[in-house]
């Protein structure tokens, strides 16, 4: 488990430290905000569009495979980042970067189901969720230490070390899994590629203003029929590359739907609240940065109890009580006025955190434990596709509010979040129901 955790680490810390590192790479590199921007944009999008190929990859050559080839290339792609001297070099070396974290992530969930026995895989689903907790609260402290002492190319280099001796760890402990005896359809990865590319680079471009809305239209609809002819030749599949046939189960259906609402509400939030607390609450950017600690540090200390739960208490009732906290505390903060204390935020934050913990790792731990497993694979695939396809909904409402309302945009983003949290919660409480049936 150390070595998925590892791994898991320095991936999502990656995302965190570049962006901390943007306006130092665009002072160096001698090029617009704007520009820098694909700094970040090439590393996601490459994790968004090879997360549900890789994960079918992994159940035809082994997870375990894909998980070494990934961290290896993550390894590789840092150090080219390090060493690199032009946008154009580090947008490359990005890509590569994200192509190896989409082999980790796309495999982690499948490797935590081979790691722990049904019995206990809400605690390995728990302890999982804690370490992004703790890399999503840590990376902006690390970027700063580490900025602090050195240029951004370290930031990319310390991957390196890590990563290697991480390798010769994995190689070592790294669980073998059943294989499938089928070859992976590379048409349906390509396809599947267009799909989920053409949503998120559309709904990137939907974000930028009235004047680029024909072009996002053009690749949204591109991606939407690159989408519909990908269900058309995987609809009768026994193990199609997007996992249709684990979606008709009912209760791994619904917890999609739940994880998406729920992460939709989270980045509404967190894109959001820097906003609310600096104009409205007259914070400064360290303030701002320290009173956002608390939703991580919450989700990080409830996380491993919730998954733990889960292994005698369905997720249902877990995660539409963890979501139902999470709508109270975001509703709380949107009542917080001017003269809030540093204390009246950080106690409406660590409620957000609290509930988002109680309902993060029994939703994952009934998506990979509701799924047959010969296909923990595509389970885990779906479980960071939702998470993702959650961020960038959010995402894309905090922008469209921002950009058509003028006034208050802060508290209606807000507001929204906590309909989406009401909305994830429903959908947790009817999987009593399909329960039931099953």
């Amino acid at each position: 488990m150390a070595a998925i955790a590892i791994a898991v680490t320095m991936a999502v810390l990656d995302s965190a430290v570049a962006n901390i590192a943007l306006p130092s790479i665009a002072r160096h590199l001698g090029i617009a905000p704007a520009e820098s921007v694909w700094v970040i944009n090439a590393y996601q999008l490459a994790i968004v569009v090879l997360l549900l190929p890789l994960a079918a990859l992994g159940e035809r050559v082994g997870y375990r495979r894909v998980y070494l080839a990934g961290l290896g290339l993550f390894t590789l792609g840092s150090l080219a980042c390090a060493l690199s001297g032009s946008l154009q070099a580090l947008v490359v070396s990005r890509i590569a970067q994200g192509v190896g974290a989409a082999g980790v992530m796309a495999v982690n969930g499948a490797l935590v189901r081979f790691t722990f026995p049904q019995a206990s895989l809400g605690r390995g689903v728990g302890f999982n969720a804690l370490v992004v907790s703790v890399a999503g609260a840590i990376g902006p402290t690390v970027a700063s230490g580490i900025l602090a002492i050195g240029p951004w190319q370290w930031l990319f280099a310390v991957n390196v070390p890590i990563g290697l001796v991480n390798i010769v760890f994995a190689a070592r402990v790294l669980p073998w899994s059943t294989l499938s005896d089928r070859s992976l359809d590379w048409l349906s990865a390509g396809l599947s590629a267009l799909t989920f590319g053409l949503f998120f680079i559309g709904v990137d471009t939907l974000t930028h203003g009235a004047n680029q809305g024909a072009l996002a239209a053009a690749e949204l609809v591109v991606g939407v029929l690159a989408g519909v002819a990908l269900f058309v030749r995987e609809r009768h599949e026994t193990r199609p590359l997007i996992p249709i046939d684990l979606l008709r189960i009912p209760i791994f259906g619904l917890s999609v739907a739940t994880s998406i609402c729920s992460f939709a509400a989270y980045m509404l939030a967190f894109l959001a609240l820097p906003f609310w607390f600096q104009s409205v609450l007259h914070r400064d950017q360290v303030q701002t940065g320290l009173l956002m600690t608390p939703w991580p540090v919450g989700v990080g200390l409830v996380a491993p109890f919730a998954g733990r739960l889960a292994d005698r208490i369905p997720a249902a009732i877990l995660g539409s009580a963890g979501l139902l906290v999470l709508a109270i505390g975001l509703g709380l903060l949107s009542l917080l006025s001017a003269d809030a204390s540093a204390l009246d935020i950080v106690w409406r934050m660590a409620v957000c955190g609290l509930g988002f913990g109680f309902f993060q790792a029994p939703n994952n731990r009934t998506m990979l434990g509701s799924a047959p497993r010969e296909r923990a694979g595509a389970a885990g695939g779906m479980l960071a596709t939702a998470r993702l396809t959650g961020m960038t909904g959010g995402a894309t409402i905090a922008a469209l509010v921002f950009r058509t309302i003028a006034q208050d945009a802060e508290h209606v983003c807000l507001l929204i979040a906590v309909v989406l949290a009401v909305g994830g919660g429903l959908a947790s409480l009817s999987r009593l129901r399909a329960r039931a049936a099953a």
